[in-house]
């Protein structure tokens, strides 16, 4: 789980800002990784407990097929040119 997390995490938008944080002169490094440190703590907690109760309501399978095709959408808007 750790490596999956790991890869998804590399390269995002979240990294590229701490990585741009990072480079002011006026912040700490130390500080600049605990707060990005702690922010994904955090988000990381919301969706555990989030997928907990969500468990609850919908079956495993359908949260599968739901996510991924979700991800399926987003890489071909991705492909096809798709802006935010």
């Amino acid at each position: 789980m750790f490596l999956s997390v790991l890869v998804a995490e590399l390269g995002d938008k979240t990294q590229l800002a701490t990585l741009l944080f990072a480079t002011e002169k006026s912040l700490s490094r130390g500080g600049v990784f605990v707060a990005a440190s702690a922010a994904l703590v955090f988000s990381s907690l919301i969706a555990v407990l989030l997928g907990a109760q969500i468990e609850r309501l919908v079956p495993r399978a359908t949260l599968k097929v739901v996510a991924g095709a979700g991800f399926v959408a987003i890489g071909l808007w991705m492909l096809i040119g798709g802006r935010f």
